[in-house]
């Protein structure tokens, strides 16, 4: 098996590219390797289907955890559906390669991603987002490439070009950047709330090392004596497009100029025009040239119709500076905002409207047994917040089977989850679990940033103590030729004929998450950072808009959320709290009736309904682990007798024994005799064995109610937490 290996030097790091010698009879493929990172990228094309106006372009990422030295722990023992990171891994592939394909292109393309090797200090997502842009030259598939990605963390005031997971989880951001020769094409973030500046020099710091792996493509194709395929637009019938243009313009414009209207008012009006042009063009002669090209092909007319309509309404905002619904450029929807729409037996629920969008979050508060664990490459095991979106087909007026979440669920709740984490609060100070569910009632664009609201809207309620509350705006973009605008707060028609969806979500101090799509082939660091600046006074705005429904955190939690204590123990001792077979931990949940969760680290936390059975089983379990010296005295109560002594409990769940010779001065006959089970008696640590047992003595120590000398006091027990 012969194959050609070439390195990429690149940041103190060798990248290296096999060619040639893996899936020979995939169209292009490319063996990326960093560290011990290996991931097999492939890029197969395949003939057109009759009848598909859209680019069949199918993305997949797939895991193995042998690549990690694991076996899965599903029942059937190999890999299933993927993980939601593989489908987020996924969707990060798709997002800066779909842009790049030219839009007349209907043929099936897929890309494949398979993780063979990992090496914790390398991950592997932004290898394989490069490894798609090599494949698909090397496929000799029409692109506008090359294409490459690299991420970018902060760690203090030093930017860190593609950190390890630990870098990642120790630094105040985590930013993927992707970018072709013509600019950046795709921006994923997440950021301690950082400032927009912060975030936007990383942008740059980023697109400067994408530029070096750019060259080394164009470098690698032509070592290989590959000619990149560029992308040349066939001839088209321009026979509808230039009739629909000569007969529907003025009717289209003037309904886009028609400011009062709603989204469906504007939608029937077009539609009326589209098929009055159906009916004037059926009512052509059977051999014109229009009425045989839409014969034909029945999409040309609505295709063509879409067209003449996303001409006229950038043309509108180009020259006008006013979008469909009359708003001025920065101008941001109607907002409206409530918490605690739901009853209390919901933890927590907020409702936030933007114009037509809608979106209800509630928050459930869940015990540390209720994190959900990750059975995936990555090194992270839990996810102690998680964020579900969905988004059923009545939120923008249409009739679907309901299905499980996809991708673009997955993906925008994904999102919304990235913009929360930072603001959240300790786990040692809030040791809750916490699920927020996003449901979209009403969709006209920027659902996700809507959900962003609507989860610090439902997470207040709930009385989580967020360290600032967070809002979210996505920002458009129409660009002709050197002609720009950026759009605040775009609606659906907007995202759907526009060039750009810039989401950035923040708090007051700086951004948390930003994802920027591109339909275009890039745009410069500058431009960007426009449209950063100038979402900050429109989340600012939306921010408090929210803060009128609820301001700060309430005060108590609903009662029908669980109350959890959490304290630390030595971790030498949970064997101790556990106890043989697990018998110890079982009985105190059984007494106390409360959920018992105990962490490598020595955190326990301890779930329940009642306050009162909480402390008690808290009380047990230092009493388990308190350390007791000699000499101490303590409070305690006879719970059994044997011949040979009485057993007292001196802590909450530990024991120790008195011997027969120790209960009195005088000669003992029968245990019985001094002490029954029940007794109140105060005894004092004589020793402890080497193996850990505790002998108590009644000698020398005066009983309550004792008139010989001064009573002694206590040792106090010291929580642990």
């Amino acid at each position: 098996m012969q194959g050609q290996t070439q390195s990429i030097s690149f940041d103190g790091r060798e990248i290296r590219l096999t060619t040639g010698r893996f899936a020979p009879q995939a169209g292009g493929s490319v063996l990326v390797e960093c560290g011990d990172t290996a991931v097999l990228v492939t890029a197969t094309r395949s003939s057109g289907r009759e009848g598909i106006d859209f680019l069949p372009l199918i993305c997949d990422y797939e895991e193995r955890l042998y690549a990690a030295g694991r076996i899965p722990g599903s029942y059937q023992r190999r890999e299933g559906r993927p993980p939601e990171r593989a489908t987020l891994t996924a969707r990060l592939i798709d997002r800066p390669m779909r842009p790049l394909f030219p839009g007349w292109l209907r043929d099936d393309l897929q890309v494949v991603a398979t993780c063979l090797s990992l090496d914790e200090r390398v991950p592997a997502d932004v290898l394989a987002v490069t490894g798609a842009s090599i494949a698909t030259l090397l496929a000799g598939i029409p692109f506008n490439g090359p294409m490459a990605a690299v991420r970018v963390g902060l760690l203090g005031d030093d930017f860190v070009l593609n950190p390890s997971f630990r870098e990642i989880e120790r630094g105040d951001l985590d930013l993927i950047v992707a970018g072709t020769p013509d600019g950046v094409v795709m921006v994923e973030a997440g950021g301690n709330q950082l400032p927009e500046q912060d975030v936007i020099e990383a942008i740059d710091f980023g697109y400067e090392a994408i530029c070096e792996l750019i060259k080394a493509q164009e470098q690698l194709l032509k070592d290989l004596g590959i000619e990149q395929v560029k992308p040349e637009t066939p001839q088209q019938d321009s026979t509808v497009p230039a009739y629909l243009e000569k007969q529907c313009t003025k009717a289209i414009s003037d309904v886009l100029k028609k400011f009062d209207q709603t989204k469906d008012e504007r939608d029937q009006a077009l539609d009326a025009i589209k098929a009055k042009a159906a009916e004037a063009i059926s009512g052509l002669k059977e051999d014109d040239a229009i009425r045989l090209a839409t014969a034909s092909n029945p999409k040309l007319l609505g295709n063509s119709f879409k067209a003449l309509t996303k001409t006229l309404m950038r043309r509108q905002i180009l020259k006008d500076g006013k979008r469909v619904d009359g708003r001025a450029l920065d101008e941001v929807r109607t907002i409206s905002a409530l918490a605690g729409v739901l009853p209390r037996r919901v933890h927590g629920s907020g409702l936030f409207q933007r114009g037509l969008t809608q979106v209800l979050s509630t928050a459930t508060l869940g015990t540390p047994s209720d994190a959900q664990e990750m059975d995936d490459l990555h090194p992270s095991t839990e996810k102690l917040y998680l964020h579900h979106y969905n988004f059923p087909p009545y939120s923008v007026g249409e009739t679907r089977p309901m299905r499980s979440p996809g991708r673009r669920e997955i993906g925008h709740g994904a999102l919304a989850e990235r913009a929360i984490i930072p603001v959240l609060p300790a786990k040692d100070t809030f040791p809750y679990v916490v699920r927020v569910v996003s449901e979209v009632l009403s969709s006209n664009g920027s659902t996700s940033m809507g959900s962003v609201c609507g989860s610090t809207l439902s997470l207040m309620d709930a009385g989580v103590p967020l360290k600032a509350p967070v809002s979210g705006a996505a920002m458009g973009l129409i660009k002709e030729g050197d002609d720009i605008r950026i759009l605040t707060d775009i609606q659906g028609i907007e995202d759907f004929l526009g060039d750009m969806d810039f989401k950035v979500a923040g708090s007051e101090k700086g951004i948390t998450a930003l994802q920027m799509d591109m339909k275009i082939t890039g745009l410069p660091v500058k431009t960007i950072a426009e449209a950063i600046n100038q979402a900050r006074p429109a989340r600012l705005h939306i921010l408090e808009k929210m803060l009128e429904a609820i301001d700060t955190p309430r005060e108590g939690l609903s009662p029908h959320a669980p109350r959890l204590l959490s304290f630390r123990i030595d971790p030498e001792l949970i064997g101790t709290v556990i106890g043989p077979g697990g018998r110890t931990i079982k009985g105190i949940t059984e007494r106390t009736n409360t959920k018992i969760d105990i962490e490598d680290s020595g955190i326990v936390t301890i779930a329940s309904h009642d306050g009162a059975a909480a402390d008690e089983a808290q009380k047990i379990i230092e009493g388990l682990t308190r350390k007791v010296n000699e000499g101490e005295v303590f409070n305690g109560s006879i719970t059994r007798i044997i011949p040979i002594g009485a057993f007292v409990e001196i802590l909450p769940g530990k024991e120790g024994m008195i011997h027969i010779s120790q209960l009195s001065e005088a000669r003992v006959e029968k245990v019985e005799d001094v002490v029954k089970v029940g007794d109140e008696v105060t005894v004092r640590v004589r020793e402890i064995d080497n193996r850990g047992r505790i002998n108590l003595t009644l000698r020398g120590v005066p009983q309550s109610g004792d008139a010989s000398g001064e009573e002694p006091q206590p040792t106090p027990v010291a929580p642990l937490s």
